[in-house]
Parts: structure tokens; sequence; C-alpha cells
């Protein structure tokens, strides 16, 4: 049994209405920093959040500090773990495995703790790797605890390039830290950098770590994403978490071969999505937790510099939290001068959708395919979905669209769509639509495949969960 607690870092708010102590099992108690995540752009509020690496059985105890506890809980709920009341103010759990929970003391979701247990970190680079960059700051705070690493520059030059680890709190002048090809930057627990990890055109780099991508002083820089990852292949992310970006938490354009595991992200802006991915192919996004003030995850076909179709996607093992907007949504963008683009081969499997509230009825669905500019959004997939109460929206939205605040021109057509093994408890929900916009801009080949909503199985196109117009063909329930 191992459990591994991270340096605490300086200069990152920290929350006090939780008290979390973790120990292995009957060990010694050892206590966590509790940091502050901005959450909900309509009244943005404050939550918590902690972390620590694990492996085996680990006991978990967490004090509310503000009062006593007169309800708890902790999602998702599919996970099945229940809190024991120890004290009036405190609770206990076990975990048995690396988890990503949202623990809500007397029915808060705004200023809840979210726990983030991570697996233990396996073949850490080493800092005497010339092919390590352990991060290269233009503006710190904590000048002697950096320690300076050199590497060759490229031939020509005669000067190594200075590289710095950061086991504190820094900042980046420019806001970007282009990465070359080959490297891998390491954000060590502990640590925290201001500013975006950037990948453009290069190939092979991974980002990893436990530390924080923190861009919660955003006003004070020209950074707005957490990671970009542009015209480059054979990328990875993991470990880090990425705080309040006031744009995109990961953005992903004209890429290839990308893989995404264990990440983290909070945001709080208009706009500030989790993952988009335009014109990107074979991304692989397994066991992430996004809470987001926009949608979720979204991908498109061509939009700004990224043209193309986007193919081989995969969401699995996942949580999202969507404050504003969808936490799933495919196909609005695309390359409408060129007959719009193919958004094809999508599987979002195994995932717990924890929020969804969305007052605009055009942007309503937790799992939603809105086809725009020309696009055929095709083969897409949708298993294993379990979707917990929401404040406002549908469960899915599957609509060939003319959304005319992003869309000059309607989508092409939908085709091919799998739901099956869906739950959803709760109230909120208006009926699901699969809508075609006109007789040649359909939807076609839709499976409900055991679809519940509240424990009663959808099972024919007229339930009074559904809304299906004229131009949705070939809807089947099995």
């Amino acid at each position: 049994m191992t459990i591994h607690i991270h340096p605490e870092i300086k200069g990152i708010p920290q929350r006090k209405e939780f008290s979390v102590r973790i120990r292995e099992a009957d060990g010694e108690w050892s206590e966590l920093p509790a940091y502050e995540a901005n959450v909900d752009m309509h009244n943005v509020s404050q939550a918590s959040f902690a972390s620590f690496d694990m492996e085996g059985p680990v006991d978990v105890e967490i004090t509310y500090l503000l009062g006593e506890i007169t309800s708890s809980i902790i999602r998702p709920l599919s996970y099945g773990i229940a809190a024991h009341q120890l004290t009036d103010n405190t609770i206990s759990f076990q975990l048995d495995q690396p988890r990503k929970l949202s623990i809500e003391i007397n029915g808060g979701r705004f200023n809840n703790l979210h726990l983030f247990a991570n697996p233990i970190e396996i073949n850490a680079p080493s800092p005497d790797d010339a092919n390590v960059i352990l991060v290269k700051p233009g503006i710190h705070r904590i000048e002697h605890l950096l320690r300076p690493l050199t590497t060759p520059r490229s031939e020509g030059n005669e000067q190594p390039e200075i590289l710095y680890f950061l086991p504190g709190l820094h900042y980046i002048e420019e806001t970007l830290l282009k990465i070359p090809s080959g490297k891998t930057i390491y954000i060590a627990g502990g640590a925290a950098v201001v500013g975006s990890m950037v990948c453009d055109h290069v190939k092979d780099v991974t980002i990893r770590g436990r530390g924080i991508v923190y861009l919660a002083e955003f006003h004070r820089f020209t950074a707005f994403r957490g990671v970009r990852i542009l015209f480059s292949s054979n990328i990875e992310v993991e470990g880090i978490t990425t705080l309040n970006p006031p744009h995109y938490s990961i953005y992903i354009g004209g890429s290839e071969h990308i893989r995404i595991h264990n990440f983290k992200s909070f945001s709080c802006k208009g706009w500030s999505d989790g993952i988009d991915i335009m014109s990107s192919s074979f991304i692989d996004i397994d066991d992430i937790f996004l809470r987001t003030s926009d949608d979720s995850i979204a991908i498109y076909g061509s939009r700004w510099d990224y043209t193309g179709d986007s193919r081989h996607i995969t969401v699995r093992n996942s949580s999202f939290w969507a404050d504003v907007a969808h936490p799933l949504m495919i196909g609005t963008h695309g390359n409408y001068h060129k007959n719009g683009d193919i958004i094809e081969h999508i599987r979002f499997e195994n995932i717990d959708i924890l929020e969804h509230h969305e007052p605009q009825e055009n942007y309503q669905g937790a799992m939603t395919i809105n086809a725009g500019d020309l696009n055929t959004v095709r083969h897409i997939t949708y298993d294993n979905i379990r979707v917990e109460h929401f404040e406002l929206g549908r469960l899915f939205d599957i609509r060939v669209v003319w959304n005319k605040d992003y869309n000059p021109v309607p989508g092409n057509r939908i085709e091919n769509i799998v739901l099956q093994n869906i739950e959803y408890n709760g109230q909120g929900a208006n009926p699901s639509r699969i809508y075609g916009y006109s007789g040649e801009r359909y939807v076609a080949g839709v499976i409900i495949r055991n679809v519940k909503v509240n424990g009663e199985k959808v099972t024919h196109a007229h339930h009074p969960f559904l809304d299906i117009n004229e131009h949705a063909h070939q809807v089947s329930f099995e």
C-alpha cells in the first residue's frame, strides 16, 4: 500500500471550508491542502479541490469547518461510495482505487470539495535526461528554489539553453511555453505554472506530472488556454490539472494521435470549454474530470486555421460537469466553403455526467450532435452513460441545424447513431430531440437500446421523453 502527498503550492489560494485527512488502512493521518477553484459563470462560486496519489486501500476523513453536517453525498453515484458520519461535522469513507470525486455537504454543489485520488506515478522522468524539460520560466517568484538544467541548443548555436525545474509557483513572462519535438515537460506535484503549454507543429511530446497549469489570474497575462496542441502528432497529456483558464483547457487543432489521461480541469468563464477538438483524428481521452462553464467536450470539423475532417475519437472512463452548456458536443463547425466536413467514428464509453445546466433552448443536450456548416456526422456511439439529476436541459439533442449565431449554412445530415445502456435519474429534462432540418438534410439510422429515464425504458417513438420530427428516419428501439 502506498500514499503520496504532494508539497503545498505556495501562492495558489486555499479554501478553509474543509479539512481533508487521508491514511493507509489503520496508519497515521496526513492532511491535504485544499485549493480554490472558481466554478459556474452565472454566479461564480468558490469550490475546493485536493489531490494525492494512491495504491491500495485508503481511509479518507473530511471535516466540514463551517458547521454541522446534516447531509452528505459522494458523486458520481455510480461508484456507490457512502460516507459514515463520525461527529456532527466529520465524515469518513474508504477508497479501494483511484477516483475523482465530488463531496457535497448539506446539498452544496457550488462550494463542494473535489477530491482527486490519482494513481501512483510510474517512471517519472529524470531531470538529468536531456529530453526532459522541467519548465522554462521568464519570471518566477521563488528564485532560490530554481535549479538550472542546461541542454544544447540546435546545431549552429553556441550557447546552451537554460531550462528550469519548478517546485513552487512561477510565472512565464511571455505566457507561452513552446515545447520542441521529442521533449517531455514534467510539472511535478507541488508545482504550478502560469501560462499555456504549446505544442505547435511538433511531434512526440509528453506533458505530464501532478502539478497545475494555473490561469486563474489570466487578466494579468495574454495566455488564455491551458494546453494547445496545434498541427502536431503523437502528443500525450497525463496527470496535470488546469485551473480556471479563461478559454479552453485543452485546445486541439489539425492534429492526430493524441492521448489525454488522468487530466482534471475547472473553468468559470464564457467559452471556457474543457477539451475542444477541430479537424483532428485518432484522439484517445481516458480517465478525466472536467467541470466547465461551457462545453466539456466539443468535437468539430474545420474552424479558424484548421481544416479537414475529424474522426476516430474515443472518450471513456470519465466524469463531466457542465455548469453551463453541453457536457458532450459534436458537430457545429465545418468548412462550409467546400461542402462541409465529415465527423465520424466517435465513441463515448463509461461516462458519468454530473451536471447540465443550459437555459437557452437551442443549446440544451447533455449528449448533443448539432450538425451545421454542411457537415455530415456519422457513426457515433454513446455507450454506458450515467446521467445524474441536472438543473435544466435535455438528455440528448440530435439535430441537423442552421444555428445563425455560428453557421452561415445548415448542416448536411446525421447518420448511424447508437445510444445504448444510458440511464438518467432526475428531473429538469426537457424531451430529447431527433430532428432533421429538411427532406434533403435529414437524420437517418438512430438506434435507442436500453435507454432508461427514472427507471422506465424508452421503447417507442411516441414516448413523452422523445421529440422526433418528420425529417428523422429509421429510429429504432431495442
